[in-house]
This record gives structure tokens, sequence and C-alpha cells, in this order.
């Protein structure tokens, strides 16, 4: 979808940058009002303004009380995409509860399956992770990480369940998880947690994989939102 750049407004030019760098997919429900404000440092009557031009052009499109959505409302509303509608449902915990029960046993299928190709692949994400500058590379290299593992899985139910998930993952509202600066730290607990992960696939140990996949997940929950 393309974001019209050349429009003469500050605040639209914020609003759609932080629109193309969130990655976000047609049906997402965006931050809310109070979140952009602080993010973009906009004033309540500007960032309205700026999505009210979104909203005319089709862009975007917004539901009292349920929040701001990408694209136009026939395909926010469309029913026939279950998942997107699930994910307005489900809270951050519930998710990363979900991606417990899953992801361990796909990184063991991955540690049992992947070939010298897939290992690369997971080793180039890894790499991005650490090298990421701001929060929004981290989590896009974040992402490529465990598409690479399910991927390793070579195993085709398990990558469309990754799958599944994944965009649910992405389409939930994340707004109430706090940044306290503008990049992962250099002691991110998350780049230690990605190197035994990608060891263990290395070494073929499927018990180590789906142990160090299970921790890496559980730490994230405990860093976000405290201990399960």
């Amino acid at each position: 979808m393309q974001l019209d750049h050349a429009m003469p407004d500050g605040a639209l030019e914020k609003v759609c940058s932080f629109i193309d760098q969130g990655q976000f997919c047609p049906g997402d429900r965006l931050p809310p009002e109070r979140v952009l404000i602080e993010k973009l440092e906009l004033s309540r009557a500007s960032l309205r303004n700026a999505l009210q031009k979104l909203e005319d052009s089709g862009i975007i499109w917004r539901h009292v009380g349920k929040g701001t959505f990408l694209g136009p409302q026939a395909v926010a509303q469309q029913d026939a995409n279950p998942v997107l509608t699930l994910a307005r449902r489900t809270a951050p915990i519930k998710m990363m509860k979900a991606r417990l029960a899953v992801e361990p046993g796909i990184a063991r299928e991955a540690a049992i399956n992947a070939s010298a190709e897939a290992l690369d692949r997971i080793a180039a994400a890894q790499k991005a992770t650490h090298d990421a500058g701001d929060w929004n590379s981290y989590e896009a290299a974040d992402d490529d990480f465990h598409r690479a593992i399910a991927e390793a899985s070579d195993n085709l139910p398990l990558i469309a369940i990754f799958e599944q998930l994944n965009l649910i993952r992405r389409s939930v509202a994340w707004e109430n998880v706090m940044r306290n600066n503008s990049r992962p730290p250099p002691d991110h607990g998350s780049f230690r947690e990605h190197h035994l992960i990608l060891a263990s696939l290395a070494a073929h140990d499927p018990t180590a994989a789906e142990r160090s996949m299970r921790a890496h997940l559980k730490a994230v929950s405990d860093r976000l939102f405290g201990e399960l």
C-alpha cells in the first residue's frame, strides 16, 4: 500500500513513516492515539488531522471503541479472515502462552531436519537481531529468526501453524508494552537466548533446541509482563 509522502504535512509524514517502519499489514490495528501522540511527539489535534486525511484517502479506517485499522473498512471487517478477527480478541500475554505451546516443538523438529542452508538463514537472522539499530529493526529481524526456524523444520503443517500464529502475533495490540530505550541494549537477554537456540540447532540436538526455545519465550514473556 502506497502512502502519499508528498503531502506537505509534518504530522502526516510522521504517521506514514510510523506505518511504513512498523510493517503493518492490511487489517492490523494501529496503536491508540495516546501512544501515537507520545511516540510521534504530536499534539492530539495534529494527529487527528493526519488520521482524518489517511481515512479520507482510504488508507485507514476508524471504529469508535475498537481502534484504528490499516486499510479500507471493507478489508478490516472481512469475516473471511478469522485469524485477524481472533487477533483483535487476543491479549499479548495470551499470545505469548500460545507461542510457548507451539514454538518449542517447532524448534525440536528444526534441530532434526535443518539443512546447512537453513542454518545459514537462521544465523543471518540471529546476527541481524544483534546488529539492529532500533526496536523496529530488531522486531523485523526477530520475526525472520523465528520464521527461519519454522522453515527449517521441513514440515509444511508446522510452517503453516507458525505462519497463522505469527499473523495473530503481528496483529495483537502491543501498545501496553513499554520500552525504556530506543534500541535493544548490548546486554539484551534475547541475544544470548538466540545464540543458545542457534547452537542447539546447529548441533542437531532436538532436546536442547526445544528447551532453549521454551526458555527464550518464557524469558521474553517475563521481561514484558512479569512471570506467568
